[in-house]
């Protein structure tokens, strides 16, 4: 079995490139991806850049050239339900693209033509969190499962915040999930979500941000490599 694994910038990467094993390289147009092994399973590990063009790109790139049966996007959200703290992980079982309007053809906000308004992550991925989820218990990390929302847009503004929640009931948001989630779904590979809370929207969503992205950047690597055991 081979497992791609997504994240959108450097820090995140590097988290996940430190759990790798005899790693070798291949560069496909300017994107640099990593072979190698992670919990005893062979993983191909790239860093696709931000926003839903980049990462929906690299995902097709990955899908054509590696042969992955499971792609795993991991990384840092923007925390918008009251009930998550930074540090926090959420495992999204569904995605959608809050950014997406069609409302003047008939369509709900976010739903795309001819795939929907949600992409749903592996049903049988989504087992396995739950019981890496159950190791952590005495732990003191919050993990949850819920929706994520996804946009070309890093939200900063609390009331836009509970718009997306009231609207689409999205626990977190970032800008490349249900992008990868939507071209992994029209290619028939299953797929997961997993996102580290790195800020919310209080006024300095940059500085939390930079504050925390390598601590929960190295909190979802290894959540990531505990799932991958039981892949």
């Amino acid at each position: 079995m081979s497992i791609g694994i997504i994240t959108a910038i450097e820090t995140e990467m590097i988290a996940i490139k430190n759990k790798m094993k005899n790693i070798k390289e291949k560069n496909i147009y300017n994107l640099c991806f990593y072979n190698g092994e992670i919990s005893n399973k062979d993983c191909i590990l790239v860093q696709c850049g931000v926003g839903k063009v980049n990462s929906a790109r690299t995902t097709q790139i990955l899908i054509d050239n590696f042969n992955v049966d499971i792609i795993i996007n991991v990384g840092s959200a923007g925390g918008i339900s009251s009930n998550l703290n930074v540090e926090d992980i959420v495992i999204g079982d569904k995605l959608v693209q809050y950014d997406f309007d069609a409302t003047s053809f008939g369509y709900e906000k976010g739903e795309i033509c001819k795939t929907g308004k949600y992409f749903y992550s592996d049903k049988n991925l989504i087992e396995l969190c739950k019981q890496t989820i159950e190791e952590y218990k005495n732990e003191k990390i919050n993990i949850v499962i819920g929706t994520i929302g996804t946009a070309d847009l890093f939200c900063a503004s609390p009331e836009k915040a509970a718009q997306i929640e009231k609207e689409f009931d999205a626990l977190c948001v970032e800008m490349e999930g249900a992008a990868i989630a939507q071209v992994a779904t029209l290619d028939n590979i299953p797929f997961l979500v997993i996102r580290a809370i790195s800020d919310t929207p209080n006024g300095k969503n940059k500085i939390d941000f930079d504050t925390f992205i390598n601590i929960v950047s190295k909190r979802v690597a290894e959540i990531l490599e505990k799932l991958l055991y039981k892949i």
